[in-house]
């Protein structure tokens, strides 16, 4: 395969060659279970069922790989499926996570709902706090660390590099979870990460009309095997591998996942500003703001933003609820990432599993997915959402008296 040095040029090319057969610029998709054999085992450029390789699929994990710089990708059918099969192709009943307290609810009902039970346990820290981190270490037990970052829905940022040097000190592995930020944006392998995993529903569609999940690792061995051969070994005979139609969707929002990722950035920034001088917002999490207690720290890892906004509001739980309920242009909707603006009252809806919790989202955050709609419409759509709110706190505070 060619190597690109731009990142726009390797998305659009990477694993996407011309179909040599025909000439087809974009490559066919491979609707196919199992292939012809010319002879018992003999098989045609290595395929024999769509479980283990599939062309559609082999050329978005190339495409992948090449773009968070990893020595191998892996495409399944949820973020959850692939969080699931690296978890299950690394640990053993007895082994220990350092897991970052702030992050997707799914993956926490995965690791303590059904990974728990099997023996697994986990120690949740502040993702912010490198000697909480470096603490929560079982000596024997601690086999991977775990963080998202930016977080969901908090948008805390953890220091990579103290992550990894923390985990490898403790002989451990050190997994990102890049679905925020986005290969465009951050690449965890650079600053020491082990393994990468991604909710390609998100941004790497970025359509929202496709579910995947996908895991880049690096050039790396973890008890005595490559991770690339772990985690292949336990997609083919898992098998929750990504079909050839989803691959082919990810695969093509991948080409334009840098111009998108401009506009997310661009639009979430002069909202973030915007929302942070409206009265009744008592808080805008966003790590492009000066004010951000991570924004420093973004800054030097990342190269953009990204297109989330958490919000707070003054008068409480009501208050998000009734904004959550108003807009119009953002779509009340979990996920995010989409081209198309979201809203998402997370406690209840991404977050559920945590609810009752140390873990538990506060009951006054709503959190915006920014899309690339025009700005003077997605500001007119957050400022009527806005009014509405006030007016029911006002009524509320004259009931009240």
């Amino acid at each position: 395969m060619a190597q690109y040095s731009g990142f726009n040029t390797t998305a659009v090319h990477a694993g996407q060659e011309p179909d040599p057969l025909t000439g087809a610029v974009i490559p066919p998709i491979y609707q196919t279970s199992t292939f012809v054999q010319d002879g018992i085992n003999v098989l045609r450029a290595g395929h024999e069922y769509s479980r283990g390789s599939n062309p559609t699929r082999n050329g978005f994990e190339t495409q992948l790989a090449a773009l968070e710089h990893g020595t191998a990708a892996f495409a399944f059918a949820s973020g959850l499926a692939a969080e699931d099969a690296l978890l299950r192709a690394l640990l053993k009943p007895g082994d220990h996570i350092v897991l970052g307290g702030d992050g997707y609810g799914g993956t926490n009902r995965l690791i303590n709902g059904l990974l728990g039970p099997w023996g697994v346990t986990n120690t949740a820290v502040d993702i912010t706090d490198l000697t909480a981190v470096g603490a929560a270490v079982r000596p024997g037990s601690t086999a991977l660390f775990w963080v998202e970052t930016p977080s969901n829905p908090l948008l805390g940022i953890a220091d990579l590099i103290g992550w990894a040097r923390l985990a490898h000190d403790a002989g451990a592995l050190l997994v990102v979870d890049n679905t925020f930020a986005s290969p465009y944006l951050q690449r965890p392998l650079d600053l020491g990460a082990d393994v990468v995993v991604h909710s390609t529903t998100k941004y790497i569609g970025g359509h929202s009309d496709v579910l995947g999940g996908a895991v880049v690792v690096a050039d790396r061995a973890f008890r005595g095997k490559a991770l690339a051969e772990s985690v292949g070994y336990q997609q083919f005979a898992g098998g929750a591998v990504a079909g050839p139609q989803d691959c082919f969707l990810a695969a093509r929002g991948l080409k334009t996942l840098g111009l998108r990722m401009e506009r997310h950035n661009a639009n979430a920034q002069a909202l973030a500003e915007w929302l942070r001088d409206q009265p009744g917002v008592a808080e805008v999490l966003y790590p492009g703001l000066p004010e951000h207690p991570g924004h420093a720290l973004a800054a030097q890892q990342m190269s953009g933003f990204g297109g989330i906004v958490s919000l707070r509001f003054s008068a409480g739980e009501a208050a998000a609820r009734t904004f959550a309920e108003s807009t119009r242009l953002f779509a009340l909707s979990v996920s995010l990432g989409g081209v198309e603006s979201l809203v998402c009252y997370c406690s209840e809806m991404t977050h559920a599993s945590v609810r009752g919790t140390a873990l538990a989202v506060p009951t006054d955050l709503v959190r915006l997915s920014v899309g690339v709609e025009d700005l003077p419409d997605l500001q007119q759509d957050l400022a009527a959402a806005l009014q509405r709110a006030r007016e029911l706190s006002g009524r509320a505070v004259v009931l009240s008296a």
